[in-house]
């Protein structure tokens, strides 16, 4: 019989704290089992194996940033949800490495992916086009997942403060969805025969 202390949530939220001090790479359930005061095996009452644990914090990591960044954005519209968005995503990717590794590991598709409202969020006030939005989308999660990844891994060694190129990035990003939205809009392409 299980332990009492222990359940599939209480094992999670310590594999997601250890990956977050030790790398999402280190990530073993033996580590894991020691940190709970436990032998391996006992971890497999409650998970069925390593992948599935990588895979429940990487599932706890997305919903946990997709979170934060909905606080951040909630009651704001355009640059303000913009900037609050991607400064909360910055601030918790610092805090929670391991678990931002994890949650790139996994492969969510589509409207499952639990980032996808949030990531909406951060755009909604700049009423871009449908057919637009999965493109900005796609630059706002790469442009700020490659500046965070680099700030962490000490990648920004040039005399700047990082801080002042983080606005910086942003007021970018934000003035070019503006331009997307202010410019008109073109007819579609005819199609090819």
């Amino acid at each position: 019989m299980p332990r009492a202390r222990l359940t599939p949530e209480s094992v999670t939220e310590a594999g997601a704290a250890l990956v977050d001090e030790i790398g999402f790479d280190h990530l073993s359930m033996g580590l894991l089992a020691e940190r709970l005061g436990v032998r391996a095996p006992s971890l497999y009452k409650h998970v069925s194996s390593q992948a599935d644990l990588a895979h429940r914090i990487a599932v706890l990591a997305l919903t946990e940033l997709g979170d934060v960044i909905r606080d951040a954005t909630q009651g704001r519209a355009g640059s303000d949800a913009l900037a609050a968005g991607a400064q909360a995503m910055r601030t918790w990717v610092q805090e929670h490495l391991g678990r931002y590794a994890a949650g790139n590991a996994a492969r969510p598709t589509g409207p499952d992916d639990p980032l996808l409202p949030s990531w909406s969020a951060m755009l909604r006030g700049y009423q871009l086009d449908p057919g637009q939005e999965i493109h900005a989308l796609r630059l706002l999660r790469s442009v700020l997942h490659g500046f965070v990844t680099l700030e962490v891994a000490g990648g920004f060694q040039i005399d700047t403060p990082v801080n002042d190129s983080f606005t910086w990035m942003i007021d970018f990003i934000d003035r070019g969805l503006q331009a997307i939205t202010a410019a008109p809009q073109s007819p579609p392409a005819p199609a090819l025969s």
